[in-house]
């Protein structure tokens, strides 16, 4: 078995932003040439996510929507009396509690054995930031 290990950086430009990065992590698995096994992809963050969905514009816009109504940024919480690094975003981390840091999804002939309609998102939370870091780990033979 072997590995591979890859960071995608992006920069992201709204408080509530979702990224599809399927293009970046196939082409980590086709620069890897391994055949088969498991892609690992985690984000690196406490407030931006991995999330496999479908990628169609106006269902996009509903889950933004629907973040922002979920857990509403003007909410009365107690992280944000003291905020670590100065940003009001405990709404960012209460939505974390619904979402996967990290998605593993096998692959086969060097292709990801994604459904149809999925698609590889990083949701962003607490935006913009210059950059967040997604690391992809590729295992297999």
């Amino acid at each position: 078995m072997q590995f591979t290990t890859v960071t995608i950086k992006t920069r992201t430009v709204k408080p509530v932003e979702i990224i599809d990065i399927s293009a970046e992590v196939a082409a980590a698995l086709s620069a890897s040439k391994l055949d088969s096994g498991q892609v690992t992809i985690i984000s690196r963050h406490t407030t931006a996510f991995i999330n496999i969905n479908e990628k169609e514009e106006k269902l996009l816009e509903d889950m933004e929507t629907f973040l922002k109504r979920l857990v509403p940024k003007d909410g009365n919480y107690l992280h944000n009396l003291n905020p670590v690094d100065g940003r009001d975003n405990a709404h960012s981390h209460l939505l974390g509690l619904f979402m996967n840091s990290s998605e593993t999804i096998p692959f086969a002939k060097g292709k990801m054995l994604l459904g149809e309609w999925q698609s590889i998102f990083l949701v962003e939370l607490d935006g913009p930031r210059q950059e967040r870091s997604v690391l992809v780990q590729i295992a297999g033979i």
